[in-house]
């Protein structure tokens, strides 16, 4: 958990809820007034191990992406990294994934939102989902640091709600 905290802590992700939709994703982010009640009682309710969560899963987007680009193992699905590989295995992989670079940098970042998003659009056709990536990798070149930063942020904290679920 240290490492991971300290990965975290690096990239600058928050656990306060914020929020920067991507404009195409709007429609499949909208919710009732029913399921924004039922994700506020699970964080009211598992918040401390929402909490614990968060780290993990962004360590794992940013991991999961980054041998997506490397194309060192296709086998890997970011739920399986979140749900079976041990926290403190994970965060050494991603920094021997980085290859030098830090948690921080660009590239941890967009490896992280290019991972969060391939997990929300999971559910999509093949064909769907590829065309919402391009759409994603597209916004995420036009974005600043903050405007990603934020993007993660909320996509990551939406990913831990879904897994406590």
């Amino acid at each position: 958990m240290a490492r991971i905290a300290l990965i975290m802590k690096n990239t600058g992700v928050s656990t306060m809820l914020t929020c920067m939709c991507l404009a195409f994703s709007m429609p499949m982010y909208a919710q009732t007034s029913q399921q924004l009640n039922m994700d506020q009682w699970l964080k009211d309710r598992f918040g401390a191990q929402h909490e614990k969560l968060i780290p993990i899963v962004a360590v794992a987007d940013m991991y999961f992406s980054c041998q997506q680009q490397k194309q060192t193992d296709s086998s890997l699905t970011i739920k399986a990294l979140i749900t079976k590989v041990d926290r403190n295995v994970l965060a050494e992989n991603l920094i021997e994934c980085l290859a030098g670079a830090s948690a921080k940098s660009d590239i941890a970042l967009n490896y992280g939102l290019m991972g969060c998003f391939h997990e929300q659009l999971s559910d999509l056709s093949a064909e769907d989902k590829q065309q919402k990536m391009a759409l994603v990798t597209k916004a995420v070149a036009s974005l600043s640091r903050a405007e990603r930063q934020k993007s993660f942020t909320q996509c990551v904290t939406e990913q831990a709600i879904n897994y406590l679920k």
